[in-house]
């Protein structure tokens, strides 16, 4: 056959794709765009599961091994901020096929948890170790992976919405619609939805679990691993309960909240009302990511807050408390089946607080059974997401 007809041959064979690799930015509609970034075989993929997470987590877990490569594309969609009116935008997120013969296959969708660079996010997936971990136990096992870079983070260009419920339900929601307009573009299906998250994407996962039950979709099972389902609990517990293992990086927590909520609620002074004068410079450069030494933001809250925020009387009446009281995410009648998995060695998330949405629901009448609370026992911050993420594989699997 002359080789002219071979290579055509080779062409045709090919799953459609792969063909993606070689076409730079492809335009599937006018608000969805994907691009190719690289394919992660097998041996790579195990080595996150057996190297570098427990390196990054501090523990070591079994996770079920790859037995398939993986391609990952960054997906651009259109997207509008809610609590701006509406403004139009673009966001972007991580899309992971499997290198599998099936057309047809059930999707993850992954929120990640705080950073601090705006792009250890999905779709820079080398500078996130936990999106690192879902693509090896997940995409490595022949599922689809998906996960938002929410707003502000990855490729976005306005300024971060952490913890801004609306906004965070708001770009996961695009990202699932847009994922899917890619997968088509592929010809590929998502078939049984799952949906996941660790930290603030614990908070961000029942928030899009309230979004996608609203908007009549149905979710196969949702997961959680120290997720702030309530934040106004998680903050106040800091300023008027502190914890002898809190986390030194709770600062944060109070530093991204206050501006994002300064920013995306439109409150002029908002963060310099909750911040001390003396470092709110500092805290302002960390929200916007430009350069600033770590070592200038205090751990000690009663150095980098205003003394007022002690008094939770002050705090719970003040407009930044009154904002942080609406962002919860588990008072709501859940319809889908759900675990809260909760370290009792959390350095951020106290165990009541990771018990939350079961304590709610349960209280509910004669009790809605539909949300559990599952320990991972002594478990740090890191090593409860470590620990939770293979029962996550296993529940996930079953039919």
């Amino acid at each position: 056959m002359p080789l002219r007809l071979i290579l055509l041959a080779l062409l045709l064979i090919l799953p459609a794709a792969s063909g993606a690799q070689d076409k730079g930015v492809v335009r599937v509609t006018s608000d969805v765009s994907y691009e190719y970034l690289a394919r992660w075989d097998v041996e790579r993929l195990n080595k996150i599961l057996t190297v570098d997470t427990p390196k990054f987590a501090g523990v070591t877990v079994t996770y079920s091994p790859a037995v398939n490569a993986v391609r990952l594309y960054r997906v651009s969609y259109a997207s509008v901020v809610p609590e701006r009116g509406n403004k139009p935008i673009r966001a972007t997120g991580l899309l992971a096929v499997p290198e599998i013969g099936e057309t047809s296959l059930p999707l993850v969708s992954y929120q990640h948890g705080t950073v601090y660079g705006k792009q250890e996010v999905p779709s820079f997936p080398e500078q996130s170790p936990e999106t690192q971990l879902m693509i090896a136990q997940f995409a490595g096992q022949g599922q689809l992976l998906i996960g938002a870079d929410y707003f502000g983070m990855g490729l976005s260009t306005e300024p971060e919405g952490y913890m801004v419920k609306a906004s965070h339900q708001q770009a996961t929601y695009d990202m699932l619609l847009a994922s899917r307009a890619v997968l088509n573009d592929m010809h590929l299906t998502a078939t049984r939805l799952s949906i996941a998250g660790w930290s603030q994407g614990g908070f961000v996962t029942m928030a899009f679990l309230e979004k996608l039950e609203s908007a009549g979709e149905t979710v196969a099972a949702a997961a959680t691993a120290s997720a702030p389902v309530d934040v106004f609990v998680a903050l106040n517990g800091f300023l008027s309960f502190p914890r002898k293992n809190d986390a030194a990086w709770v600062n944060s927590l109070f530093i991204l909240s206050a501006f994002a909520f300064e920013n995306y609620y439109g409150v002029p002074g908002l963060a310099r009302s909750v911040i001390s004068d003396s470092y709110y410079e500092v805290a302002r450069k960390a929200y916007t990511r430009e350069p600033f030494n770590v070592a200038d933001v205090p751990t000690d809250l009663h150095k980098l807050l205003k003394p007022d925020y002690f008094d939770a009387q002050f705090f719970a009446t003040s407009i930044y408390g009154r904002l942080v009281a609406q962002t919860q995410a588990y008072r709501w009648i859940i319809k889908s089946p759900v675990r809260n998995y909760y370290g009792e060695s959390d350095e951020a998330i106290s165990t009541g607080l990771g018990r939350l949405a079961m304590t709610y629901q349960q209280a509910i009448g004669a009790g809605n059974t539909k949300v559990k609370a599952v320990s991972t026992g002594p478990t740090s911050h890191r090593g409860t997401f470590a620990t939770a993420v293979p029962q996550w594989k296993t529940w996930f699997d079953k039919p």
